[in-house]
Parts: C-alpha cells; sequence; structure tokens
C-alpha cells in the first residue's frame, strides 16, 4: 500500500491535468470550426474522430508511463535508421495535398511520418549526446551531431515542409544547449546562420518566399498570400475580450477563416472565447512547458533530461510559431497548435511526448520496496 502511495505521489498530474484540459478544449472547438461544413449525420465527423483517437493515445499512455525510457537508449540507431526509411517512403509513395507531398496513406487513415519523426529525432539525438556532454568545445566535435540531425531535416525540408523541418533546429538547439556547448561557439553559429540567410532566400520555393514578404506586409497580396493572416488578425481582434461565443464566430463560422480547425485553431478560440480563453488557453501551454522543464532538472540521468529538454523545446517552438502566425508577428509555416489542431499524427506524437515525460518524472528515484 505504502508503494502504490509513492507511485501516486510521483505521478505528475499538474501535467497531466493541464494536457488533458488541452485536449478537451480542442474538441470543443474542433467542434465549433467544422459543423457548419459537414451537415447532416457527419456534422461531427472531425471531433468524433479527433475524439476518438484521444482517447486510444490515452490507453497509450498508460504503457508509456511505466515503460522504462531507458530502454529507449539501446535502440536509438535503429529507430533513427527507421525514421530516415519513413521519411523516404513519403517521397517515394506519398499523398500529395495542398501542394505537399507529406503524408502516407494506410486504408482511411493518413499518416504523417514527419511528426513522428519529431520525437524519433529526440530519442536518437539524445542517445548520441550523453556521451557527448561537455565534449562540445568546437566545430568538429558539433558537425557528426549536426550531420546527423541535417539528414532528416532535409528529408523533411523536400517534402516541401519548413514548418517541421524548423522545428528539428529548435530541438537540436535546446539539446545541444543542455550538453554543454561552448557558448562562443554556438553565438558564433548564430551569426553565421543570419548571414546566411540571403543565400538560403534563393533555395525558398515561390510560395515560400511569398509567406515571408505577406509576413512583413500582409497587404502587399491580401486576396493570395497574405488572406490568412488577414483573416487570423480580424478573427482574434473581434473576439475582444469575452468572445463572440462557441459556434457564433463569423469569421470561422462563414468559412471566411482557412485551415480553422488545424494550423488556424488558436485564431477560432480568440473569436469565440476571446482574450480571457485565448489567455487561459495559453496559461496551459505554460504549465506543460513549466513541467517539463522541472521535470527536466529532476530527471535521474542525463539521457532522461536531454529526453525532456528535446520535448519542451519542440512543444515550446510549436506554440511559439503557431500562436505567432496567427496573430501575425510570425511567418506562416503551417505548424499545427499542439494538442489542439486537428490530425491524428499530430495529436498522437504530442501525447506521445507528454507520456514521455511523465515517465521520466516517475522514474527520478528508485521506489523503495
Amino acid at each position: 500500500m505504502s508503494v502504490n502511495k509513492r507511485f501516486l505521489r510521483r505521478i505528475d498530474f499538474t501535467l497531466i491535468g493541464a494536457t488533458a484540459l488541452i485536449v478537451i478544449m480542442s474538441l470543443i472547438i474542433i467542434g465549433s470550426a467544422t459543423h457548419v461544413n459537414t451537415p447532416g449525420e457527419e456534422r461531427y465527423w472531425f471531433v468524433q474522430r479527433q475524439g476518438m483517437f484521444a482517447l486510444i493515445n490515452a490507453g497509450l499512455v498508460f504503457f508509456l508511463m511505466n515503460f522504462d525510457y531507458k530502454l529507449l537508449q539501446r535502440y536509438g540507431n535503429k529507430l533513427y535508421v527507421f525514421n530516415l526509411v519513413m521519411l523516404l517512403a513519403v517521397m517515394l509513395f506519398g499523398h500529395t495535398a495542398l501542394g505537399a507531398q507529406r503524408w502516407i496513406a494506410i486504408g482511411p487513415i493518413h499518416i504523417q511520418p514527419s511528426e513522428f519523426s519529431k520525437l524519433i529525432m529526440i530519442v536518437s539525438l539524445a542517445g548520441i549526446l550523453e556521451p557527448r556532454i561537455g565534449k562540445l568545445n568546437n566545430l568538429k566535435d558539433l558537425a557528426p551531431v549536426a550531420l546527423y540531425v541535417a539528414v532528416p531535416f532535409l528529408l523533411v525540408l523536400k517534402q516541401p515542409d519548413l514548418g517541421t523541418s524548423l522545428v528539428f533546429i529548435a530541438i537540436f538547439l535546446g539539446m545541444v544547449f543542455v550538453s554543454g556547448i561552448n557558448l562562443k561557439m554556438l553565438f558564433g553559429l548564430f551569426a553565421a546562420g543570419t548571414a546566411l540567410l540571403p543565400v538560403m532566400w534563393q533555395f525558398l520555393k515561390e510560395y515560400q518566399k511569398n509567406r515571408i514578404m505577406v509576413f512583413i506586409d500582409p497587404n502587399v497580396d491580401p486576396l493570395g498570400a497574405g488572406y490568412h493572416i488577414i483573416q487570423s488578425k480580424i478573427a482574434i481582434g473581434s473576439g475582444m475580450v469575452f468572445g463572440k461565443g462557441l459556434f457564433e464566430g463569423t469569421q470561422s463560422q462563414l468559412n471566411f477563416l482557412p485551415e480553422n480547425h488545424t494550423d488556424f485553431i488558436f485564431a477560432v478560440v480568440g473569436e469565440e472565447l476571446g482574450f480571457v480563453g485565448a489567455a487561459f488557453l495559453l496559461v496551459l501551454y505554460l504549465v506543460v512547458l513549466w513541467r517539463g522543464v522541472e521535470i527536466a532538472k529532476g530527471a535521474s540521468d542525463m539521457f532522461g533530461r536531454l529526453l525532456a529538454v528535446g520535448i519542451t523545446s519542440m512543444l515550446g517552438f510549436h506554440v511559439l510559431v503557431n500562436v505567432g502566425m496567427t496573430m501575425g508577428i510570425m511567418p506562416v509555416t503551417g505548424i499545427p497548435l499542439p494538442l489542439m489542431s486537428y490530425g491524428v499524427s499530430s495529436l498522437t506524437t504530442n501525447i506521445m511526448a507528454v507520456a514521455v515525460l511523465l515517465n521520466i518524472n516517475l522514474k527520478r528515484q528508485k521506489l523503495v520496496f
């Protein structure tokens, strides 16, 4: 009985509660955003599908919480190879939608391997960084690690999926920072990357260049590339303090706001629940990120700490970029809002990531029988 009490005390109910509230809020907003476009018996098809996979993933959490995460280190390289095979399969057999080849169709389900590749990258990268702690002092030390990340980064960029590929960079930076990288070298890399931006511009696709241009001034193409940002800002601003109410948002309900249940779901929150609802959602995300940082600090080993930092970096970058783009302070990159945006692959990846955090917290010290 005492062991059970110790086990329960170690479960991070704060993280579970914040995650559950975000998912519940997601189902409500997805239902509101999509019910007009799916009339009849299928009116709530999106929310039912998302809810079904949320329940399936909830069961997965119990397994992942009790799985010894330290075993993942042993399979890091195998997972890395599997990751590359998945991304190559997308290039060869992938399903194309909205001008991008990012999905693999398995029956009625479309899997997006690049979503799962982020979590796999965190696990495999933690495995190769753990023995390099405190040894990343020059470019020669860093080069093998950077190359390790660069291969899946380029495969995802090729799809093309600039947003997800940028997540790899956020994960890489967060994890090498904790690994004790020489800060002068890190700042030097930032400076070099900034200097190379004009060169990188030449390799961007035309629609990506347009997104950056309309980020600077959406009115350059108000009915084309700038349309998403303009409608999103109108939706968020019109919600004011308390919002227009669920199912009452004009921008989302009348189809002015594109992708209102996926990439731009935060704009629906702002319009229908107002500043209060949007602020509440952001507080929930802050709680998740805070728990991620605390779990990283309390991890029983460096592999667990690196895992927790990688997951927290991934989630934090997603929230920052997605919320920023809906408010017009970040370019549109197509990054989903974690646990909120509709999508089986994204939801599963993020719930699995939270489950790994819970696992690390449970294993922070051994139970005494």
